[in-house]
């Protein structure tokens, strides 16, 4: 700030605002270095002097402050701008009627922070601006001065350190840049590879339903060029079952051979020692021959096996003796899956070894012997063979009972 002055001032009486060249020497320097940015006072001395200054901006200042002391071309221009840069504030500043009042809106100024050269200036300008306010503003601008160049100190000191490290991040930013390019890179080129190796793939299923629908058009074309194909494959499948079939058979009669050849051979050693029967013994195998001297008490009797035309011979025998009867070919016609649930009903089964499969041999003596169950195994098919193995049974339970019953020594 130039040097300031201590000459008198002589409150004005009207309504009229003063002007530039009207306010008091001391007041010129800091109106023009604070009410007007340098870049703009340098060009209002250049339009005023009609040519470009070469003088540095100290200069400028000085000699613009000297000019402000009386009307001239430059003070013109100065008090022009003024007016047109505050004039906001100065119609703000129209309400104050007194000193006290234009006192308490520069107050008010400078607490808010907002807009203080221009109310700077319409303050010294106004009216009602009195002496004693006037030393006050200038005072009140002069330590303004003094902070805003501490401010200014320090924020020159923070932009040093935010310019180094505006820097450091830069060249961190940088490498991120970098980074990012190669990753992005990479991936471009991973995306590019996935993209061929899908279009890839695409034509392979492409060509794959393609000749799915050749091979389904020519198997069409087959079905349509062969006579009754549906009938043809339901011979084929029939076909297998009877193989199969014809294959269980076949090993059933290589059983049941093997089986002929030991009772022919039993036969024919029993028929050396025994004398030959008489014709009365050698009638049919009836029931009126067989002697039912056993009670089977009601319980359920199994007959596994044995000859179709048997059947009735041994149900009659049974029914005699008190008991019911179930039958199972073994195998032969019937369903072999349902003899577990005829095995699990029975109280006592006799599996005819000569007239049963292989299968449902083993399947009733596997069962009975996991189950508990009493099974007695009949080589000969006849009903008096079936009638003495249920006789020996009653026998032995009864035996069995007895020794039970009998009271201990």
């Amino acid at each position: 700030m130039c040097e300031q002055c201590s000459s008198p001032l002589s409150v004005p009486t009207g309504s009229r605002r003063r002007r530039l060249w009207d306010l008091p020497h001391q007041c010129h320097c800091p109106v023009v270095g604070v009410c007007v940015p340098l870049a703009t006072l340098r060009h209002l001395v250049n339009k005023a002097l009609g040519g470009k200054a070469v003088a540095d901006d100290y200069e400028v200042h000085v000699g613009a402050v000297t000019e402000c002391t009386t009307r001239n071309r430059l003070s013109e221009i100065l008090q022009k701008e003024l007016e047109a840069r505050h004039a906001r504030s100065v119609q703000a500043f129209r309400v104050g009627k007194t000193p006290r009042a234009v006192a308490d809106l520069w107050a008010q100024a400078v607490r808010s922070g907002v807009d203080v050269p221009g109310a700077f200036w319409a303050t010294l300008t106004h009216p009602r601006c009195d002496e004693v306010l006037q030393e006050v503003v200038l005072r009140d601008m002069h330590m303004l001065q003094h902070q805003a160049g501490a401010a200014i100190r320090v924020d020159v000191n923070k932009v040093n350190e935010l310019i180094k490290e505006n820097g450091v991040l830069s060249r961190e930013l940088g490498k991120a840049q970098e980074r990012c390019t190669r990753v992005l890179t990479e991936k471009v080129a991973e995306i590019e590879q996935l993209q061929a190796h899908l279009v890839e793939q695409r034509a392979q299923v492409i060509g794959r339903d393609t000749r799915i629908g050749w091979l389904v058009q020519e198997m069409e074309q087959l079905k349509a060029a062969l006579p009754d194909y549906e009938n043809a494959a339901r011979l084929r499948a029939r076909v297998e079952q009877l193989t199969t079939r014809q294959a269980e058979l076949e090993a059933q009669n290589a059983q049941l051979r093997q089986q002929l050849g030991l009772a022919q051979r039993e036969l024919s050693l029993r028929s050396k020692k025994d004398a030959p029967l008489p014709p009365a013994e050698r009638q049919s195998d009836s029931v009126k021959e067989v002697p039912v001297t056993f009670h089977l008490r009601e319980k359920t009797v199994l007959c596994v096996g044995g000859r179709n035309g048997n059947v009735a011979s041994y149900r009659t025998v049974i029914e005699k003796a008190g008991g019911h009867f179930a039958h199972h070919d073994g195998g032969l016609e019937d369903n072999q899956a349902a003899l577990d649930s005829v095995l699990a009903a029975a109280d006592l089964v006799i599996c005819q070894t000569g007239c049963i499969s292989h299968n449902a041999y083993w399947r009733v003596k596997d069962f009975c012997k996991r189950m508990g169950k009493q099974c007695v195994f009949v080589e000969n098919p006849s009903t008096s063979s079936l009638a003495r193995s249920l006789q020996q049974i009653a026998v032995d339970d009864t035996a069995v009972k007895t020794t039970e019953n009998a009271p201990a020594p």
